[in-house]
């Protein structure tokens, strides 16, 4: 059988573009855990340069049997070597043209690193926090959401409240998931997220900041049900933002199991 290995001059059939007839659109189709070079600016005036890991997706009609995958990766690498946050939105909406979809999704997932000082001493250092951008693009409209992992301390009411000494206390993660309507730094839901634990996290202490934040968790005891409406009533508080998940996770210490907390919230609906 002849091929067009055996004929190069003729055109090679562009498969996924054939008809399908199934009548099932796809709700997203494309690419998952892609790596490229971003570029985050902080709080503080200054540049973060970091490796984000992407899923990017299109919405497939029924008609259509598939999409073209190379065409993710191009516009991954289109623009710039390095993504910044600024271009986030335009790389969405030229996915979606560029690829003829109604509708389009990206999540660009990388580490983010504040420096901190330690409560009493003053000691700086390092924490680091799981951070996202996730962008919709629907009826040509896009949608930003930021997303932030905060590693905190929570401190049992019960534990504190039934015991002559002590209380158990455990590591809880509070993840803030937040479509925003202006621009919002990812430090200001890390501290909205550290302001509603029993204390927050730190990469050195010294023996003041250790007493310190071991009593300022006594002081300070949270349930998981606590955390998550103190975190939720600080963003219905916040108008930037318009709609949110609060996730709050606590691995229990004195249990085999964690404590999970979710408050979801929509302002427009």
């Amino acid at each position: 059988m002849a091929t067009t290995a055996d004929r190069p001059g003729l055109p090679i059939e562009d498969v996924q573009s054939r008809a399908d007839t199934r009548q099932l659109p796809i709700n997203k189709v494309g690419i998952k855990n892609i790596y490229h070079p971003v570029r985050v600016k902080d709080r503080q005036g200054g540049d973060q340069h970091t490796i984000a890991n992407f899923n990017m997706y299109v919405a497939l009609p029924h008609n259509f049997k598939g999409t073209h995958m190379s065409r993710f990766v191009e516009i991954l690498n289109r623009n710039e070597r390095e993504i910044s946050v600024e271009s986030f939105r335009g790389m969405l909406t030229d996915m979606t043209k560029r690829l003829d979809a109604e509708s389009g999704h990206i999540e660009m997932s990388f580490p983010y690193f504040v420096m901190k000082k330690a409560p009493v001493t003053g000691v700086a250092s390092l924490m680091d926090y799981k951070a996202a951008l996730i962008g919709e693009f629907h009826a040509g409209k896009a949608e930003l959401w930021i997303k932030v992992v905060v590693a905190v301390t929570s401190l049992c009411p019960c534990s504190k409240d039934i015991s002559d000494y002590g209380a158990h206390n455990q590591r809880s993660h509070i993840t803030i998931s937040a479509r925003i309507a202006d621009h919002m730094w990812l430090e200001e839901l890390i501290d909205i997220a550290e302001k509603e634990a029993s204390c927050e996290l730190y990469g050195i202490l010294k023996r003041p900041d250790e007493k310190y934040v071991t009593e300022r968790a006594y002081d300070n005891p949270k349930f998981v049900e606590d955390i998550v409406r103190d975190v939720a009533v600080r963003l219905n508080n916040e108008p930037r933002v318009r709609a949110y998940v609060v996730e709050s996770e606590n691995f229990e210490s004195i249990h085999n199991h964690s404590a999970y907390a979710l408050i979801e919230t929509n302002k427009d609906a």
